[in-house]
């Protein structure tokens, strides 16, 4: 299959209004071709005046491994160019940087769940380049983890640099798509195009959204892998607790734990509460030692979880659901456990960063509130998830 960034540089038809233009990217470690060449090499040898480049969170390079860790603005050593950084001094390209184009090509690997930073950068560019006159081109790529829909969605007033919008955690839409959307929901009048993949099936096996026939570059520090991407959706929400999820070893993301946990008896009460849930993937109690981050040089016992192989169920796991569930098990097991971390996520002050992450209370107050039974959670989450559904139903291109 071709990606947008391998239809534009194949179709001169499709670069032709480019040419005469200042012509940006906005791209990362993983904006890669086919044959595993740069987005920004191939098309400066594509012959297109690339004028300026755009890093998101993490950077161009992807050299910044925790989350608020800025970057800063520098000069590409090869071609001179500037390089603008969106995660540092500033967030929304500035009307200097603005000033560097006329189009901006938006090239990133996304990794299909709201509170994923890339979504909330391409809503900032498209709203300065409403604003600038200029016109985007979303290169498209995959939603590796493919069409479900998945969790309550952001509530009014919620909105932060992990919030981009009232969409509920895992979207099911591509980055061009979501583009669309955004558009349509903030009416912005903007020049926007994509130049949408060729052959993306996202309900074909083996990858559900994946295809078989690419590599997986990690697009932030912290995503190795197809596995990771798969339980993101909800392994995300450790971020916002004091439960490791797993940075500081060699699988971020999949798994969770803690020194003062036994981890057999949180898989056997989650499959008591809800069995349900657990489908989809197999759940292994393991023991690790972060190197660094939370817990860090402490043993851990924890949970891994393989969305993968033999175990994976595309259209049974649910892992929004399962790591709600992980929190509630241990809520039940250990009432008075410390469990949602107090820290300015993102930079929203006053505000509890599982909230924050989540787009509302609703998750944390499930939780906490030892008469709710899943069900309770259940109704909520799938009344979301059937609007958005409809909501994004005019947007989708594959």
């Amino acid at each position: 299959m071709n990606f947008g960034i391998d239809r534009l540089l194949a179709e001169p038809e499709l670069r032709r209004p480019l040419e005469g233009k200042r012509v940006a990217l906005l791209a990362h470690p993983a904006s890669l071709t086919a044959d595993l060449t740069h987005s920004l090499d191939a098309l400066v040898a594509s012959g297109l005046n690339i004028t300026a480049v755009f890093g998101p969170q993490h950077g161009v390079r992807g050299d910044l491994q925790d989350n608020m860790m800025e970057s800063p603005d520098f000069t590409d050593p090869i071609y001179g160019i500037p390089v603008f950084s969106l995660y540092g001094e500033v967030r929304r390209p500035t009307g200097q940087s603005m000033s560097t184009f006329d189009v901006l090509l938006f090239d990133l690997q996304d990794l299909g769940t709201r509170i994923y930073t890339f979504i909330t950068t391409l809503l900032y560019v498209l709203e300065a380049a409403a604003e600038h006159g200029k016109a985007v081109w979303v290169l498209d790529r995959p939603n590796p983890i493919g069409r479900p829909v998945e969790g309550l969605t952001l509530r009014p007033g919620w909105e932060s640099f992990v919030g981009a919008g009232p969409m509920p955690m895992r979207h099911g839409l591509t980055l061009g798509e979501l583009g669309h959307w955004f558009i349509d929901h903030y009416k912005l009048d903007i020049d926007y195009r994509v130049i949408a993949m060729e052959g993306w099936a996202p309900d074909a096996a083996p990858g559900f959204g994946w295809p078989d026939d690419r590599l997986w570059i990690n697009p932030s520090p912290n995503a190795p892998n197809l596995n990771m991407a798969r339980a993101y959706p909800g392994t995300v929400m450790l971020e916002g607790t004091t439960l490791s999820e797993g940075r500081g070893t060699t699988r971020p993301l999949e798994l969770f734990g803690a020194p003062d946990i036994v981890a057999r008896n949180v898989i056997a009460e989650m499959q008591r509460l809800a069995p349900d849930w657990l489908a989809g993937c197999a759940l292994r109690d393991i023991w690790f030692q972060p190197t660094f981050h939370k817990h860090v040089g402490q043993l851990c016992n924890g949970v891994h979880i393989h969305a993968e192989g033999g175990f994976y169920g595309h259209e049974a796991f649910k892992p929004w659901r399962l790591q709600a569930l992980a929190f509630k098990a241990i809520r039940r097991l250990y009432p008075d456990y410390d469990l949602w971390r107090d820290f300015p996520y993102e930079y929203e002050f006053g505000k509890l960063a599982i909230d924050v992450i989540n787009g509302g209370t609703g998750l944390r107050e499930w939780v906490d509130d030892a008469d709710a039974e899943p069900g309770d959670l259940d109704a909520l989450a799938m009344t979301d998830e059937d609007a958005w559904q409809d909501a994004r139903r005019p947007w989708l291109i594959y």
